[in-house]
């Protein structure tokens, strides 16, 4: 008791101690799995870290510096990003433990004697659909399906191998975690590529135009007679950039519907993980977990050949050009006025003629 103003002074208790030390300094909630540790020994919840990171890399690049928010030590991330940071598996489990323990409530004030774990009525454990008074509490491993001990000993499971609830639902829960440790993987990979791909379309945007403005110095120098063919130039150089822009766009936009689809699956799965009930994860489980493993396996992506941006294929030759200014072209492979003559060459050839 404060003895000046004669109030009791609140404590905190040993639960509220330790709910603030299990605090993301970013969310100020408790850690969300997965924790990250940084080199600093402060812990994060990975997917603030993720936003914060990003909020501070809009352009994506691979790597870069991660300011701790705690203490200002910058760590230095490689090509993975936060993903790449080490898992706090101990503050992980500690959470998973203290979410297990009931609160305590009911007692005078200063108690540390907790009351009995009550159980929550509005849980619903699921029934047996052949037994409707048996709870689903073994696991056919021949079938492959949740079932009650009446199915086995009575039922049509009784002939079939069976494991405990809690094994099969602890084997397929780590199993969908790894899963979706891949799905973040190939997420984080989808976004590099992208982010590469964004560079990509800015270098080829800028190459092109410069290549238009080397195109224009030129033919401002030859005056009316190369308008006409200035023109035709222009009109090629757009269309290798539309060309490449477009096939990057369509990568680019491809890529986007499979990320999402991707992170919607893993919030899918993520909160299918956070179902306390082993049978009503079962039921579901095993279709998730095959999904994610389906939708890791899209991670082989489709890249633009080394060289892609580069237009230098397309700069200008202005020497000599005064004698050929309708044969002019961007260099090798253009072939489409090869059939053109100069008015120097026709009178050449009508001078042969004479001669002849």
């Amino acid at each position: 008791m404060d003895i000046q103003t004669g109030q009791v002074t609140h404590q905190p208790s040993p639960r509220e101690s330790l709910e603030s030390q299990l605090s993301c300094p970013i969310c100020l909630e408790m850690f969300q799995k997965p924790v990250v540790i940084l080199p600093c020994q402060h812990n994060l919840c990975r997917g603030c870290a993720s936003d914060l990171y990003d909020s501070r890399n809009p352009y994506h690049y691979s790597g870069g510096i991660f300011r701790c928010p705690t203490c200002r030590f910058e760590v230095v991330l490689d090509r993975h990003g936060v993903y790449g940071l080490q898992r706090n598996l101990l503050v992980e489990n500690i959470i998973d433990i203290y979410k297990q323990q009931p609160e305590s409530g009911g007692g005078e004030v200063g108690s540390n004697v907790a009351d009995p774990p009550l159980k929550d009525k509005d849980t619903k454990e699921p029934m047996c659909t052949e037994h409707e008074d048996e709870r689903i509490n073994i696991y056919c491993v021949t079938c492959q399906t949740p079932t009650c001990s009446m199915c086995k000993v009575f039922g049509q499971h009784k002939d079939c191998e069976v494991s405990p609830l809690q094994s099969i639902y602890d084997t397929q829960k780590a199993e969908l975690r790894n899963a979706v440790d891949l799905l973040a993987a190939g997420n984080s990979c989808v976004q590099a590529v992208m982010a590469q791909m964004e560079d990509t379309c800015k270098s080829i945007e800028e190459n092109s135009q410069l290549q238009k403005r080397r195109l224009g110095e030129n033919f401002d120098l030859l005056y009316a007679i190369l308008e006409e063919r200035k023109g035709q130039l222009l009109e090629k150089i757009t269309q290798e950039e539309e060309r490449k822009l477009g096939l990057l766009r369509s990568l680019v936009e491809r890529y986007t519907e499979q990320l999402q689809a991707s992170i919607n699956l893993k919030e899918k799965a993520a909160q299918t993980m956070e179902k306390g009930n082993a049978a009503e994860f079962l039921i579901s489980g095993k279709e998730l977990i095959a999904q994610a493993k389906e939708a890791a396996k899209g991670s082989n992506l489709e890249r633009p050949e080394p060289g892609f941006e580069n237009m230098e294929h397309l700069t200008l030759c202005t020497e000599d050009v005064e004698v050929i200014l309708y044969q002019m072209g961007f260099g090798l492979g253009d072939d489409d006025d090869d059939d053109v003559v100069t008015e120097e060459e026709e009178g050449e050839e009508e001078e042969e003629e004479e001669e002849e």
